[in-house]
């Protein structure tokens, strides 16, 4: 049969043991520290990282925020822009009908200068003609009639001057 010696497996047992002790009172400590040490570090890392997320989520939040901002600051300028365009566009146009304006005023004032000094030069040669007329119905001593009929040909041939 088989025979066991119970003396080598009862010293491993006990050699065992008192290893077990052994490392219990001096190294069980360090084990905990360091398994308690690493949890710590894995818990932070955890924490951090979720701490980044949520930092990463504000960073995009904020461009948005900005993008929109901006965006709506752009629109703005180019609303301004516009009007401002308007308002000289606007101002050339006031300026230009002005211009206008005062080119006709003056323009109307030549042609009435003008026509007063065509007038007066008309009075001027409707009178010498009245005055020639005068004279040749003095010297040739005509009748009324035919006097008449002078005076009404120059008065005649003047009213087609001034047309």
């Amino acid at each position: 049969m088989v025979d066991i010696n119970v003396g080598p497996i009862l010293w491993t047992i006990i050699n065992f043991v008192i290893l077990l002790l052994v490392l219990t009172k001096l190294g069980w400590k360090s084990i905990t520290q360091s398994l308690e040490k690493r949890e710590t570090t894995i818990n932070d890392a955890i924490e951090q990282a979720e701490r980044a997320r949520e930092e990463a989520k504000q960073l995009i939040a904020d461009n948005r925020q900005a993008m929109a901002q901006a965006e709506a600051e752009a629109q703005e300028l180019l609303r301004e822009s516009r009007e401002y365009a308007q308002k000289v566009r606007d101002d050339a146009m006031g300026k230009a009908d002005e211009e206008a304006r005062t080119l006709i005023d003056r323009a109307k004032s030549e042609i009435d200068r003008s026509k007063k000094e065509a007038m007066n030069q008309l009075r001027a040669e409707v009178a010498t003609l009245a005055v020639n007329a005068s004279e040749k119905i003095l010297k040739e001593s005509l009748n009324q009639e035919s006097g008449e009929r002078l005076v009404e040909a120059y008065l005649n041939e003047a009213a087609e001057v001034t047309n």
